[in-house]
């Protein structure tokens, strides 16, 4: 399958999905297109990429953690160090369960990543050989479900939050040294019920996703 064919039949999926779709300018992509997924006010927004000279989509999501929410992870980081740890513990390990792809960024004291947890993503791969439209939609279907159930261990562990994001010192750093960083618009579809999550709307590939390292 060539690259215009994947594009092709990815635009109809979508439209016989009745997906909500924005185009992104991306020099580094065949095609870098926006997808909101599932459908209505639970959507999650995901960006389906065909970066240059690979023969797979990469399908990824990032989540900011609400800043109400990092002010109690910070609060149990305090009181109780070693629970905090092992809450921590069992979010990655959560993550690799769900068989996806994903990183974490966590808040920084100096070189020391201690924590409060302020964003993840989730990303997989489908390559043109394995690229089907039950393939495609399960692999949405696949990283919503993910990013859901990081997002309700935070909002039952930490509260709902206050509705506003928190700070993400990876991407501070990152604009401080000249690099890409996802935006911080808060475009989230679903914030009237999860104030925690904010998407990024702008991003490529997300904070340290790049379509190099796909192998």
């Amino acid at each position: 399958m060539a690259p215009n064919d994947a594009m092709l039949r990815i635009r109809q999926w979508v439209e016989q999905e009745r997906l909500v779709v924005k185009e992104q300018k991306d020099p580094r992509a065949e095609m870098h297109l926006l997808i909101r997924y599932p459908q209505g006010p639970q959507g999650h927004m995901f960006a389906v990429v065909i970066p240059k000279g690979r023969d797979l989509v990469a399908v990824s999501s990032m989540t900011r953690v609400d800043e109400g929410q990092q002010k109690e992870m910070a609060n149990h980081m305090k009181e109780d160090k070693e629970t905090w740890l092992e809450w921590i513990h069992d979010v990655r390990l959560q993550l690799i369960r769900t068989s996806v792809d994903w990183g974490i960024h966590m808040g920084h004291e100096g070189d020391q990543k201690v924590g409060p947890l302020q964003a993840f993503n989730v990303s997989l791969p489908v390559w043109f050989d394995g690229l089907s439209k039950n393939e495609f939609m399960h692999t949405l279907r696949k990283l919503w479900l993910a990013k859901l159930g990081i997002i309700h261990e935070i909002k039952f562990t930490h509260g709902p939050g206050v509705g506003k994001p928190g700070p993400v010192d990876d991407w501070v750093k990152a604009k401080q040294e000249g690099k890409n960083t996802p935006s911080s618009a808060n475009n989230g579809p679903d914030q009237s019920t999860h104030h925690e999550v904010e998407f990024d709307e702008k991003m490529s590939f997300g904070s340290g996703f790049d379509p190099s390292e796909w192998a």
